[in-house]
C-alpha cells in the first residue's frame, strides 16, 4: 500500500521592490527579471516540498522628475509591471505606495569627509521618501498568515524595518516556516563591496540566501516581447 504523501507547503514570496532595485539590479542586465520563474526555480532547487502560491511585489511609481531616464523610466516601470501581469496573471500582485517629497527641499547636516558633524552646518537638499511600502508589505504578510493562506513565507529585503513583521509571524505562528533572500551583489572585487548583510533579518529566518547570483538572475529574465492582445510588451531600449 502507497504511503500518502504530504501535500507542498504553500509557499508566498513577499518583495520589497525598491531594496531589490537599488540593491541588486540597478546598473545591470537583469532588470526585465521574471520573479515568478526565479521563485519556482529557486523551491526546485531546494526541493523541500514546496509550491509557490503567489508572487507578492510591494513598491511605488517610478517618480520621472528624479529618475536617470525620465519619463522612460516611468514607462520602463509600467511595461515591466505589465508584462508580469500578463505572464503570471493571479501568481503575482503588486501594491503601490507613494512618494513624499519636501518642495522646498530639506535642511541636513553638511557632510565633509573628516570633519566632525555639526549640526549647525546644513545644506538643503531634494529629499524623496517612498511612503506604505513597509506598511503594506508587513500587512500583507500578516494578513495572510491570520487567514491560514501559507505555510512559508520568503521575503526579498535586506532593510530591518521589516523585522517586526517576520517577529509577529514567528511569535503567532510558530508553525510558519520563515525564509530571508537578501537582494546583494556577490562580492567581486575589492572595489566593488558588498552591501552590509541585515544581522536582524537573519536572526527571524529559518534560512537565508545571502546574495543573489548573477547566474541565477541570467536563467530567470522574461522574454523581450510579450505578446497580448492588442500591442505586444517590449524590454525597454534602456535595460
Amino acid at each position: 500500500m502507497e504511503q500518502e504523501q504530504n501535500p507542498p507547503r504553500r509557499t508566498t514570496v513577499y518583495v520589497d521592490g525598491y531594496n531589490l532595485y537599488y540593491g541588486r539590479l540597478r546598473g545591470t542586465e537583469f532588470k526585465w527579471l521574471d520573479l515568478v520563474a526565479f521563485f519556482d526555480a529557486l523551491l526546485q532547487r531546494r526541493d523541500q516540498n514546496e509550491v509557490l502560491t503567489r508572487v507578492n511585489i510591494y513598491t511605488a511609481y517610478a517618480f520621472a522628475r528624479f529618475s536617470t531616464h525620465g519619463d522612460a523610466s516611468v514607462q520602463a516601470q509600467d511595461a515591466y509591471h505589465r508584462a508580469l501581469k500578463q505572464l503570471h496573471g493571479e501568481r503575482l500582485e503588486i501594491t503601490y505606495g507613494t512618494h513624499s517629497m519636501d518642495n522646498d527641499g530639506t535642511l541636513l547636516p553638511t557632510f565633509e569627509k573628516g570633519v566632525p558633524y555639526d549640526r549647525n552646518r546644513r545644506s538643503r537638499v531634494w529629499k524623496i521618501e517612498e511612503k506604505k511600502t513597509d506598511v503594506n508589505l508587513a500587512l500583507g504578510m500578516y494578513r495572510d498568515a491570520v487567514r491560514g493562506l501559507i505555510d512559508r513565507v520568503i521575503l526579498v529585503s535586506n532593510d530591518s524595518d521589516t523585522e517586526p513583521v517576520l517577529e509577529a509571524i514567528r511569535r503567532d505562528f510558530p508553525k510558519i516556516m520563515i525564509g530571508v533572500v537578501m537582494p546583494r551583489k556577490p562580492v567581486l572585487t575589492v572595489d566593488q563591496p558588498q552591501r552590509r548583510r541585515s544581522g536582524s533579518l537573519a536572526s527571524r529566518a529559518d534560512w537565508t540566501i545571502d546574495f543573489i547570483s548573477d547566474e541565477h538572475l541570467l536563467a530567470a529574465l522574461l522574454p523581450g516581447v510579450v505578446p497580448t492582445r492588442k500591442k505586444p510588451i517590449r524590454k525597454p531600449s534602456h535595460w
